[in-house]
Order: C-alpha cells, then structure tokens, then sequence
C-alpha cells in the first residue's frame, strides 16, 4: 500500500530535462527513449479501453 508521501511525489510532474547540455546523439536518443515510453502508454491504454469494453458488455446483458 502507498504511503501519503508516495502518492504525493506520483502526482508531481517531473522536470523537464535541460536539452542545452545535450548533444545531437543524445537528444536523438532522447527522443527515441520518450517515443518508446509513448507507446507503451498507448497500449496500456488500448488495454485498459478493451478491458472496460468487456466489462461494459457484460453488465449491459
């Protein structure tokens, strides 16, 4: 169970990074790294979408 500290900083939004100091490879990198969090996002909600569906046909009988 999370304590009330926990579910504070899950609320904050984090900082954005300081791209300056980057380099093109790294921001590259970056880029790469934020698309593949994107679509992992995407199909937690493509799941979720089709696990409510489910639900919502089963209590409409």
């Amino acid at each position: 169970m999370m304590d009330e500290d926990d579910q504070a900083a899950r609320r904050q939004p984090s900082k954005p990074k300081d791209l300056t100091l980057m380099g093109i490879a790294e921001l590259e990198d970056y880029i790469a790294a934020l698309a593949a969090e994107i679509a992992r996002a995407r199909a937690e909600i493509a799941a979720k979408q089709t696990q409510r569906s489910g639900a919502e046909a089963l209590f409409r009988r």
